[in-house]
């Protein structure tokens, strides 16, 4: 378990994407809840055949409302599961990643959720990758604007090149990168790094100097252990050391962030069972400050 003075400085928040995917997507805020969970936020959550009905909204909408559980945060279009990593630098994608932003940022506004997430996209074979920068930026411009408008966040998040080999934002420098050029681009200043501790830590940086220089622009922080991308105390990761640090670099639940401060719980239980996978934080701590 984690040192309970380092975890209750913190506001977690469960991803319903990875985490209790053994139930239908509709029935995992209520399980969230059965567990102390008050905040939660999802991939895309309606696969990229067709944009989402107002039934499936409305079913969604619903879950969270009925379950008592705030959807804190939620990705523009991708699918994860097919290998995708995102749509926004992706030239075949553009028109679809354009009518997804307002579906995606309305839906976000009538759940009150405050941070959307912008993953950048796979390099092409035989696409300029300097074509893909420059559509990546109208892409993210267009998607900073729409969060503005309904009070949120903008996250680019950097993957790990293990996992991701096609995915160019590999490090912090690189995702912080892209987020000065939109806020620049903008003038709204309201695109930020989602700081995933697990895939930085999957390309070897050194996290303790990450949260240093770049606290000042995390939007969120994701968490899973390494090398297996579970719970915390199943790998090698110093989870009270980095709560702490988080702490002292003023990242948290009052630090001002639009998206709150939170720690999104974003890895697979070691046991394949999601409830049995947060001993390591007490219950009392699960419910969002």
């Amino acid at each position: 378990m984690i040192d309970v003075t380092a975890a209750a400085a913190h506001s977690f928040t469960v991803n319903l994407s990875i985490l209790f995917g053994e139930l239908p997507l509709l029935e995992r805020p209520a399980a969230a809840a059965a567990a102390g969970f008050t905040a939660a936020e999802l991939w895309w959550p309606f696969g990229e055949e067709h944009a989402p009905s107002e039934a499936e909204q409305d079913a969604l909408r619903k879950a969270f409302g009925d379950a008592g559980v705030q959807l804190t945060g939620l990705n523009f279009l991708d699918d994860l599961s097919k290998g995708a990593r995102g749509t926004v630098s992706v030239p075949a994608e553009k028109e679809r990643f354009r009518a997804n932003v307002p579906v995606a940022a309305g839906l976000a506004a009538s759940l009150g959720t405050t941070a959307l997430n912008a993953l950048y996209g796979n390099r092409i074979e035989g696409v300029d990758p300097a074509e893909q920068d420059a559509l990546a930026l109208e892409n993210l411009v267009v998607a900073a604007k729409a969060a503005h408008e309904t009070g949120a966040v903008l996250l680019i998040e950097a993957l790990n090149k293990p996992e991701s080999p096609d995915y160019p934002l590999v490090s912090a420098a690189a995702a912080v990168e892209v987020v000065d050029k939109v806020n620049a681009a903008t003038g709204l200043g309201n695109a930020k790094f989602l700081c995933d501790l697990y895939h930085l830590a999957r390309n070897g940086e050194d996290l303790a100097a990450v949260i240093d220089t770049y606290a000042d622009r995390f939007g969120h922080v994701q968490i899973a252990d390494t090398p297996g991308r579970n719970e915390p105390g199943t790998g090698e990761l110093d989870f009270e050391d980095l709560f702490a640090r988080l702490t002292a670099a003023g990242y948290g639940p009052i630090s001002g962030s639009a998206a709150g401060g939170r720690i999104g719980l974003e890895y697979r239980p070691a046991g394949g069972v999601s409830a049995d996978s947060f001993e390591w934080l007490p219950r009392e701590h699960r419910a969002a400050k």
